[in-house]
């Protein structure tokens, strides 16, 4: 029998290598004792995939300050997350990392089985809005929000435990008794994950990220991810001074769903009114609903509604447009703005918006 010919490529080259290979008794195979202290060792590089523009900008960040990891975002700038739908590229970049960074409670309503996929193969994933106890859609009455003490103190935690742990547990009792009036929010849960427009809770969530990272890559994500927090409360500092331009009885939002639950709560603000039900930008209006909408603004006298810069609705025009001809004010929701923008980060994104807040209803 012949030998093939792969096996004779590599009888040749390996006699090749032989030839050309200094002999390791030889001076020239000895390595310089300078040269070999030169070398520094490698450093390996992880990389983390973040699932929105806002996760990615925390993440981004944090990895900046550690400086030998990089981050991937999956969703492009200005995508709505709510209709994101990733590309095979997309879901390959996510098994070929070992850290995901997502929001969480159903947000990323396309990514939920492969981000369990992901999970049963061995991969971490940190969902940021399950840091503390979430807010159940609806959960902006007027009440809450007047009694909101925006520190979030133990005190505070230990009066809405008794009232709220049912909500966490996620129950089938609780389920069963919101599902036909919960229908509409497109496929989300019981829980609001627009958590990112309360700037403490994401303060809180990137420190417990930090001690994730930190047990899954080593030491210096905690320092890390406590700068970054930092940061974000700073920020928080100056956007609450911003907002209090607003007087209180002006401080009253309608906007195009029901994004700004975490918002109203943390800030002192009501919302009165959605133009879209339910926490998803897919779901669709009644006529009753709008007719109701149109009614509250006009009783209230309200002069603005909030609509998002990336995905704006003709429907929320035309409510605008029906209710008096009220100012429609853009806000960045789902997505931070494009680099060297007014809101190229987590941080500056909220800041323009309480900008934009304040001028519309600051009077």
């Amino acid at each position: 029998m012949k030998p093939s010919l792969i096996t004779i490529a590599f009888a040749t080259g390996t006699l090749l290598l032989g030839a050309c290979t200094p002999d390791a008794s030889s001076p020239e195979s000895q390595p310089d004792s300078d040269q070999e202290q030169a070398v520094a060792p490698a450093i390996s590089t992880q990389t983390l995939v973040a699932t929105t523009t806002v996760m990615g900008s925390i993440a981004d960040q944090i990895a900046a300050c550690e400086g030998n990891t990089e981050v991937e975002v999956l969703m492009p700038l200005g995508v709505d997350p709510h209709d994101y739908q990733p590309s095979s590229a997309q879901l390959a970049l996510l098994a070929e990392s070992g850290f995901v960074v997502a929001n969480g409670l159903m947000l990323e309503e396309s990514l939920v089985e492969p981000l369990e996929e992901f999970e049963q193969e061995g991969g971490t994933v940190f969902r940021m809005a399950e840091v503390g106890e979430p807010l159940p859609f609806g959960g902006h009455d007027d009440e809450s929000a007047e009694e909101h003490d925006h520190d979030h103190g133990e005190e505070e935690h230990d009066d809405h435990s008794d009232e709220e742990s049912h909500d966490h547990d996620h129950g089938e009792e609780e389920h069963d008794d919101h599902s036909d009036e919960e229908g509409h929010d497109h496929d989300h849960g019981e829980f609001d994950p627009h958590f990112w427009l309360d700037m403490n809770r994401v303060a809180d969530a990137t420190d417990a990220l930090g001690v994730a990272l930190e047990a899954r890559y080593g030491e210096g994500f905690v320092d890390c991810a406590a700068e970054v927090s930092e940061s974000i409360r700073d920020s928080e500092g100056e956007m609450i001074e911003i907002l209090a331009a607003i007087p209180d009885d002006n401080r009253v939002l309608v906007t195009d769903h029901d994004a700004f639950g975490y918002f109203a709560e943390g800030y002192d603000f009501e919302v009165a009114g959605v133009v879209i039900p339910g926490g998803s930008t897919l779901a669709e209006a009644s006529s009753q609903d709008l007719a109701a909408l149109v009614a509250e603004i006009e009783s209230r006298g309200l002069t603005a509604m909030f609509g998002n810069f990336h995905v704006p609705s003709d429907l929320l025009n035309a409510v605008a447009e029906e209710s008096g001809g009220l100012d429609v004010v853009p806000l960045y929701i789902g997505s931070i703005g494009e680099p060297g923008s007014d809101q190229e980060s987590y941080q500056e994104m909220m800041l323009y918006n309480a900008r934009q807040i304040a001028s519309a209803l600051g009077n």
